[in-house]
């Protein structure tokens, strides 16, 4: 039982409980909602870990309690649930062990991952909408929530940009393996001649900051504009300028928002999101990461794509970096992307440490 570094230092994890309730209780510790909030939030996680191993050693020792009794006696029903158990406390063990994996400094937050069609046209437009649906169905499917921050419809079909808040636990740490460019080969259904196109979407994921870390944003480095909403379905669209678009000048970082009718809470999640696109780029200038970051962050077109999707000539989705594949296309646009995410944090050339 791994009991050291990373996510499964459970001395390190209980004096930090101990040193953090000693915290909310000084009577000024409400003073700052925003920190205490923060404090309050680092405690629950750090408990969430020591109650997922302890829990683990108790199956354990009731394992070991079973395989006692059942010494000598292979056929009984007794010794039927003991392998029983072996199996399911193995399986358990690998998605501990793997979780160790997400010991980055973020991986425990909540995520904020972007769509840009590249080459390709309404081609590509539209390949953008189906990673939408595959990334919304795989938060289904993990039991995360997702809320769509900014929506722009493609001019025929599919979408030119769209943005997705995704809250879970460890939701940055899984996806940032998905943050590059996506190629897909498929016979076009908007060619009349049914010829084979190739598609470039750009996925960029970052982490959603909290907001007791401070990142300083001056107001005369921003550039604030406003729009009339056009989100996907068409809800409020082009009745009042509510969608906000925010450009920070001294980077170029441009974020938008939307999904609210009021134009004062969309610029507020948009400052959150500019806030977290700051966020990161200090982590990677910091921690001299800037090249792993920026190695998936390519131009959207033939020869930088991190995976491809392949629907014609045959069926099969192969990722380039771990040459991890599968020729089930459907299950994959179904959101069944964990075999290539966990192939990828597997892999030591990605990991962060």
């Amino acid at each position: 039982m791994p009991n050291s570094g990373g996510s499964f230092d459970l001395d390190a994890r209980r004096e930090q409980i101990t040193r953090l309730e000693k915290l909310t209780a000084d009577p000024d510790f409400w003073n700052d909602n925003q920190k205490a909030q923060g404090i309050l939030k680092e405690i629950s996680g750090h408990k969430r870990w020591v109650e997922k191993i302890d829990t683990f050693e108790q199956e354990l020792a009731d394992v070991e309690e079973l395989l006692t009794l059942t010494e000598g006696e292979e056929d009984s029903a007794d010794a039927k649930e003991l392998q029983e158990s072996l199996a399911a406390l193995e399986a358990e063990m690998g998605r501990l062990e793997f979780t160790t994996l997400l010991s980055g400094p973020d991986d425990a937050r909540n995520a904020i991952l972007t769509i840009h069609p590249g080459a390709g046209g309404t081609e590509s437009q539209d390949w953008a909408s189906m990673l939408l649906r595959m990334y919304t169905r795989w938060c289904e499917n993990r039991g995360y929530t997702t809320q769509l921050l900014d929506y722009q419809p493609g001019d025929e079909a599919g979408l030119k940009s769209a943005t997705l808040q995704i809250e879970g636990e460890y939701a940055y740490g899984y996806l940032r393996a998905e943050s590059g460019v996506h190629r897909l080969v498929r016979i076009s259904p908007f060619d009349a001649n049914s010829r084979r196109h190739t598609s470039f979407v750009s996925i960029y994921v970052y982490p959603e900051i909290d907001d007791n870390i401070e990142i300083e944003v001056n107001d005369e480095d921003l550039r604030v504009d406003t729009y009339r909403a056009s989100g996907a379905g068409g809800q409020h669209v082009n009745k009042t300028s509510s969608a906000v678009r925010i450009t920070h000048l001294p980077t170029g970082i441009v974020v938008q928002c939307q999904n609210e009718r009021s134009q004062l809470k969309n610029r507020a999640t948009a400052m959150k999101m500019l806030r977290s696109r700051l966020y990161q780029m200090e982590l990677e200038e910091q921690m001299k990461k800037r090249n792993e970051m920026e190695k998936t962050k390519k131009k959207i077109e033939w020869g930088s794509q991190i995976r491809s999707y392949v629907f014609h000539p045959y069926n099969m989705v192969k990722d380039h970096r771990t040459d991890t594949e599968t020729s089930n296309v459907q299950a994959v646009m179904d959101g069944d992307i964990d075999t290539f995410i966990e192939a990828f944090l597997s892999d030591p050339d990605f990991r962060i440490t």
